[in-house]
């Protein structure tokens, strides 16, 4: 209880300041340091369409550590050529201790050039994070441990997968039985589906989740928990992917002979960028040492799969 009221100390004195191939790869990186001199000009597998939605996604981030910083100066390279307007974060925002020094050095200093160029952090809650971190400005949350933001005709869902209770599961379906945005993308920290030796399939959370995802058109979702990259085979017409590894790696802890997988990295560090354009969500995956590590586009077919599940 008492660090939980220190916490929120410190938060209030913080809030003012600042087609796709089947085929699976665990691409190999035997790179242990970054040269930044050395690094070539950013190079986009992305459209980069005008009037496009552009974003960020990244997961399991807040340590602090020099492979951190090293993967958000690489963001920062990106966003030069390909201007994206916000971050999606997975949870685990913070490791260990939470006080005004470590929201600091895990999270500000780290995406401080990005902070300053106004983009914004929307954070959902892992794990390692204490509740109070909704309260936290730059996450974006505005005291809310659940919450739906739109940007342009994408409908984004943050949610607590640490504990999906009646209430939060009536607040979804509300949400989404009413949302006619052609895109609906859902982000929390634990997956539905993961390759993970550590963690794997929240299979509970699936049993709750994947019903209303179908049910009313979610077309992605956006997981972390386990620290690697996954891109996970359709399931019932969804896109599943695991971007947990924005400040830790669980290096070759994807399951080889897992049929979830249609395109792994878990040999370093990794973050996503997004951009939408019209009935199409292209990605792009880029490692710490500036590799394209996996690419593609998603179509958005919600109308023909709710045509084919409306069928008796």
């Amino acid at each position: 209880m008492m660090k939980r009221i220190l916490s929120l100390l410190v938060l209030l004195t913080l809030s003012g300041s600042a087609g796709l191939s089947p085929l699976y790869s665990q691409a190999v990186n035997t790179k242990k340091t970054v040269n930044a001199s050395a690094n070539p000009s950013p190079k986009l597998t992305l459209p980069l369409k005008e009037g496009s939605l552009r974003f960020a996604a990244i997961g399991d981030t807040g340590t602090g550590t020099d492979s951190q910083r090293q993967l958000a100066n690489v963001m920062v390279r990106y966003r030069v050529v390909f201007p994206f307007e916000f971050v999606l974060l997975m949870g685990d925002n913070l490791y260990g201790t939470e006080a005004a020094q470590d929201f600091q050095k895990k999270f500000s200093d780290v995406y401080k050039p990005l902070l300053d160029n106004q983009v914004k952090f929307y954070a959902t809650l892992g794990n390692h994070d204490l509740p109070i971190q909704i309260n936290y400005e730059p996450f974006n949350m505005n005291g809310k441990e659940y919450y739906r933001i739109k940007k342009g005709n994408v409908a984004f869902y943050s949610l607590n997968s640490n504990y999906m209770d009646q209430k939060q599961v009536k607040w979804l379906e509300s949400e989404l039985s009413k949302d006619t945005s052609d895109w609906k993308v859902a982000f929390c920290h634990h997956p539905p589906y993961s390759s993970g030796s550590k963690h794997g399939s929240d299979k509970q959370l699936r049993e709750i989740l994947e019903p209303l995802f179908v049910k009313y058109g979610v077309n992605v979702v956006l997981t972390g928990h386990d620290h690697f990259y996954e891109r996970i085979k359709p399931q019932k017409g969804i896109y599943y992917f695991v971007t947990g590894a924005g400040g830790k790696l669980r290096e070759g802890n994807i399951k080889t002979s897992s049929p979830l997988t249609e395109k792994g990295f878990d040999t370093d560090l990794s973050f996503m960028l997004f951009e939408v354009v019209g009935s199409q969500m292209y990605f792009q995956v880029i490692s710490r040492t500036d590799e394209t590590v996996d690419s593609g586009v998603i179509a958005n077919n919600t109308k023909s799969r709710s045509a084919q599940t409306g069928r008796n």
